[in-house]
């Protein structure tokens, strides 16, 4: 589903960014996919996929 109409990003691009490059807030994922540059509507939906992308990654003492 689209997130992000302004500039065409989809929920599965943000996840595949949060997956890929590990961003630990909205700051560090907007340099990332190109989301909230324009009318700003995308930015709860885009936090909220952070979070529960986030929380579906294995921890580092687990891994370790």
């Amino acid at each position: 589903m689209y997130v992000c109409l302004c500039n065409g990003v989809t929920d599965k691009a943000i996840r595949q960014a949060v997956r890929a490059h590990h961003p630990h807030s909205m700051k560090q994922l907007r340099h990332l996919v190109p989301i909230g540059t324009q009318c700003g509507k995308c930015i709860k939906q885009a936090r909220a996929i952070l979070v529960e992308e986030r929380e579906q990654l294995p921890k580092l003492h687990d891994v370790a």
